[in-house]
């Protein structure tokens, strides 16, 4: 067994190990990753062959946690892993969005990577180690990739940057950003940021890089030591070069001019770059006929794929040359804006926000604490009190087919849009919040719209949030040898799609709260990227004008139909008296008032929410609550309720939870055999005065009598031998010397 393990330091001298050659050695490459006790295996394998007609990267990322690893059964019936959460999801989109733009163009094999976590202490953060296991794996095996690559978190804390924090460390940190690079070039970034300015990003970006240049040698190390260096060959590409070169000289100045042409209109510049394509097949096939119509089909694909290469370098050209983009605008220039709120009535929040030919209709709901989303993840036990759920129906881009669930690209945008606005809800504020945006159309940035949609659905909805949120989403074109470059603001799909860079920023007009980058071209220097982030910031400084014209504040008042809560704190000792045995009280007093209650201790005190349709019915929750927690006081009249009768007396509750002893001597002034003369049965109502409280017992003494007028010339008789039923106690036992 040839067992090659390599380490690495972080910048605080902590290490991270890689370990192949022992484990799943049928897989084309496999690497054990340990940091302390986190522990990730990494596999990967790829087909011999690509399957016929394949014209894109088919690469799988999947990232998955094993409960045992943190000493824990699965929820559900099954007890079971189950299918992926969104953290597994959001981990795995993160390794592939790294690893994709570094295979081979015309490498075509179906690659699989898999990452699992089989140990982790709870301390070191698995997801920021889930790159640099996956590129290892594709370092130990002979899979073509132009890497490797790695990742690493940064979080700012106290003004210092860390590099892989710890669960604990993170808590203090107002920057968490996810980095993923090759030796050379930064790939990926993800993260959120409380309010920093753009050069506190960069700055972390150059930490993280430095990171990550000693993780990538490593790896390079580790493929010449096992002789993976040299990749295997493959083919999966037929090409004629007669053909493209064809293409390109009958088709680059049409799709030339259809970009320089500026039409605004996404779907007539579909149709007119169509149209070019296909009346070129046309005349190829009438230029051919002694090709047979499988090779025309087989010419057709062949034409597809040029083409494609043609309609980007044209665009392009037409934007470095000239500074025209595919619908005419600048590259600073944003496209039209236009925003509502309130468009629909019965949500608690709502908004739409169009920009150009992107749309997003947000509403936002407020719920209780019984709507808070309960996190059940390996390594998180948690609740959220603020929910953003992304849709991206297929109408939205003109498609003509059945939305079926929410794939992983929902998911992600939708955590970032999360991640923009999370940090603005006030930590106080007593509702649970979810924001949903169902994208309408879509050109570009949709999750960028989400974020200025949701902004403005949660003023609409009353929630004061601590500063309004906006963002953009900023491309790049950029040649490889070309010194020239240009910056976009306010990409399009299609500059997304042809383009080098998908740089999505959000923020408040204080700083930066999130950040998504993608890049697909070698070379981005700093300089290019403080140069976007500068441009980025302008533009997002334009949109949040354009949204605060629309609404400048969150509204003073809730909305009549929103449900009130009102939220107040008791002392701990009385948590159980509210709840009652087995949840008897609170269900009594929910089911008496019609109010929703919930109640937790937190920081030694039990704080307590109450939230109902109208005030009247959580006015009357509150009043049963402060009664219970409401400490007697001698002196003060109650009114009780008989709960038992007694020969010396009845039992009465003069307050929630509160009983005591109306003595039969206490109920009135006339002398009394049986607590029946007096007309008291169980469930009777009856005036009592709190007299004392014994200070060894805490048994309070009450009375009836004392709230009658006294009768005239009427004397004490000597007390009553005291019975012991009841536990009431026996009178004082004689002294002997008496």
């Amino acid at each position: 067994m040839n067992v090659i393990t390599k380490t690495v330091s972080l910048p605080d001298g902590r290490t991270i190990s890689i370990e192949t050659g022992k484990l799943a050695k049928q897989a084309d490459g496999a690497v054990m990753l340990r940091m302390n006790n986190t522990m990730l295996l990494a596999t990967v394998c790829a087909a011999k062959t690509a399957q016929p007609g394949t014209d894109f990267m088919p690469l799988q990322c999947d990232y998955k946690e094993k409960y045992s690893a943190a000493g824990r059964f699965p929820g559900g019936f099954t007890k079971r892993e189950g299918r992926a959460g969104d953290y597994e999801i959001l981990t795995s989109r993160l390794v592939d969005r790294a690893l994709r733009p570094l295979f081979p163009s015309d490498y075509h094999c179906e690659v699989y990577v898999n990452i699992t976590l089989f140990s982790a202490d709870g301390v070191d953060m698995p997801d920021a180690l889930a790159g640099f296991a996956a590129s290892a794996a594709l370092a130990a095996s002979d899979i073509p990739f132009d890497g490797p690559i790695s990742e690493v978190r940064v979080a700012r804390i106290n003004g210092e940057y860390v590099v892989n924090p710890t669960f604990k460390q993170l808590e203090q940190a107002d920057m968490d950003i996810m980095v993923g690079a090759t030796e050379d070039n930064i790939m990926m970034v993800e993260g959120e940021m409380d309010e920093v300015p753009e050069s506190a990003l960069l700055e972390a970006l150059k930490v993280a890089h430095e990171a990550i240049k000693p993780m990538c040698q490593l790896q390079k190390e580790l493929s010449k030591e096992l002789g993976t260096d040299v990749k295997r060959e493959y083919d999966d590409e037929i090409n004629d070069e007669e053909l493209r070169q064809q293409v390109k000289d009958e088709c680059y100045a049409p799709a030339y001019a259809i970009a320089e042409a500026g039409d605004h209109d996404k779907h007539q510049r579909e149709e007119a770059f169509t149209k070019i394509r296909e009346d070129f097949k046309e005349r190829y096939a009438a230029a051919h006929p002694e090709l047979t119509p499988d090779e025309i089909e087989e010419k057709n694909a062949l034409v597809d794929r040029y083409y494609h290469d043609v309609e980007r370098d044209a665009m392009r050209r037409c934007i470095l040359d000239e500074g025209k983009r595919l619908d005419g605008r600048k590259t600073t220039d944003i496209r039209p804006i236009w925003c509502e709120v309130s468009p629909l009535p019965m949500p608690h929040g709502s908004s739409i926000f169009t920009r150009g030919e992107t749309q997003a209709l947000a509403t936002a709901t407020l719920g209780t604490k019984l709507d808070e989303k309960m996190v059940d993840d390996v390594l998180d036990k948690s609740y959220m009190r603020f929910l953003l759920h992304y849709n991206f129906p297929p109408f939205s881009t003109g498609e003509a087919k059945a939305q079926r669930g929410v794939g992983r690209r929902e998911i992600g945008h939708g955590h970032l849009a999360w991640r923009a606005l999370k940090g603005q809800i006030p930590a106080d504020f007593p509702y649970t919040v979810r924001v949903v945006s169902d994208i309408l159309e879509s050109n570009g940035s949709s999750s960028m719209a989400t974020v200025c949609a949701g902004t403005l659905a949660l003023m609409d909805a009353g929630v004061p949030i601590k500063a309004p949120v906006s963002g953009i989403a900023m491309g790049l074109i950029k040649n490889p040898g070309e010194e020239k470059y240009a910056v976009l603001s306010d990409i399009l799909g299609d500059e997304d799609h042809l383009g080098d860079m998908d740089f999505k920023t959000t923020g408040t007009a204080k700083g930066l709260t999130a950040t998504q980058m993608d890049i697909k071209c070698d070379g981005l220097s700093y300089e290019i990227l403080e140069k976007a982030l500068a441009q980025a910031k302008q533009a997002r400084e334009h949109i949040l004008g354009k949204i605060l014209e629309t609404m400048d504040a969150p509204r003073a008042e809730l909305k009549p139909h929103v449900p009130r809560i009102e939220a107040f704190e008791i002392p701990k000792e009385f948590i159980g008296a509210v709840i009652g045995p087995g949840g008897k009280i609170i269900q009594g007093m929910q089911e008496e008032t019609g109010a929703t209650i919930t109640i937790e201790e937190e920081d030694g005190v039990g704080k307590i929410q109450v939230s109902g349709p109208n005030k009247e019915s959580i006015d009357a929750a509150i009043a049963q609550i402060r009664a219970i927690v409401a400490i007697p006081e001698v002196g003060e009249v109650y009114d009780a309720k008989v709960m038992s009768i007694m020969p010396y007396g009845c039992f009465v509750e003069f307050m929630p939870g509160k009983e005591g002893l109306l003595h039969i001597s206490e109920i009135s002034w006339k002398r009394l055999e049986t607590v029946e003369e007096a007309g008291l049965k169980e469930g009777d109502h009856i005036q009592v005065k709190l007299l004392e409280i014994d200070e060894k017992t805490g048994k309070f003494r009450l009375s009836h009598r004392v709230l009658e007028e006294k009768p005239e010339g009427w004397e004490e008789r000597p007390a009553r031998r005291p019975r012991r039923e009841g536990g009431e106690g026996r009178a004082p036992r004689r002294s002997r010397q008496e």
